[in-house]
């Protein structure tokens, strides 16, 4: 096992014995997400009542905050609810127990999210020299915080909007909103990882720049392109209002303007480097 453990940390492994290796690594990084599941699971009342549903509460901390500033700026009601104008309703015999299965198995994959970096980290991490070891570390961090921000801001914010806007959309006055719980999720839970995703843009354009397929001269020939594209994908992973499209858009040009100086800074050191 020591012998191994040398061999890898040279870089001398075969072909296969890097599989193994990169077998254990996704095996520990499964295990990880199956721990964190199982204690959300057990935590039943604050996953679901409090993180799941607290969206589809009308005393929902965004409701509140939006509510009292568009008073206070246009003397207006338009996010002040008395009423979720929809009901969530199970229509399968074991619905609630797999909501519950999968709300804990999301919730264990974004916790385990900053182990399994670094469990990628550690199998990459053979293969790089040593100066490349000691600055690659901070890439877990900064991955990490990404992720979790794209996270609390789909929660906070683009949640928030898509439940009050396509819970309240309706036809016809005949015709009420009621919801599965499993609709609910898959609606939640997409909005949340497509904006965790999205918000990891930086580190993306790190790794193309360090191959020399992103430049931050072509960054900023098609930033207008860019903002094409930013639009598109924010009214896919949001209702069809302006307003959602908007904020999610935002943050998303914010990241692609620093990702132009990462390439900026990535690009510097490669042609001295050369």
């Amino acid at each position: 096992m020591a012998k191994d453990k040398a061999k890898e940390e040279q870089g001398e492994m075969s072909f296969l014995e890097h599989l193994e290796v990169l077998r254990w690594h996704i095996v520990r990084s499964v295990v990880a997400i199956f721990i964190l599941t199982i204690v959300l699971f057990t935590q039943k009342s604050w996953l679901v009542d409090g993180i799941l549903l607290g969206p589809a509460q009308t005393d929902f901390f965004t409701y509140a905050f939006f509510c009292e500033w568009s008073g206070r700026l246009w003397n207006g009601s338009t996010f002040c609810m008395d009423v979720m104008p929809f009901t969530l309703l199970n229509v399968e015999m074991a619905g609630q127990f797999s909501v519950h299965i999968w709300v804990s198995l999301i919730g264990g994959f974004i916790f385990a999210f900053p182990y399994m970096l670094w469990e990628v980290w550690r199998f990459v991490k053979p293969g790089l020299h040593a100066t490349e070891q000691t600055s690659s570390r901070w890439l877990i961090l900064v991955c990490s915080v990404l992720f979790l921000l794209g996270v609390i801001f789909a929660y906070y914010l683009i949640v928030p909007l898509s439940v009050q806007f396509l819970g309240g959309y309706t036809l016809s006055e005949s015709v009420t909103n009621q919801i599965t719980i499993s609709s609910y999720l898959s609606t939640v839970s997409s909005i949340l990882l497509a904006c965790a995703v999205l918000f990891e843009l930086p580190m993306v354009i790190f790794f193309l720049s360090k191959l020399g397929i992103v430049t931050p001269e072509w960054m900023r020939k098609y930033r207008k392109h860019a903002l094409v594209v930013t639009l598109i994908l924010s009214a896919i992973i949001t209702p069809p209002d302006l307003s959602s499209q908007v904020l999610v858009s935002i943050p998303v040009l914010f990241l692609y303007e620093i990702s132009i100086y990462v390439s900026k800074y990535v690009h510097r050191k490669r042609m001295k480097a050369a």
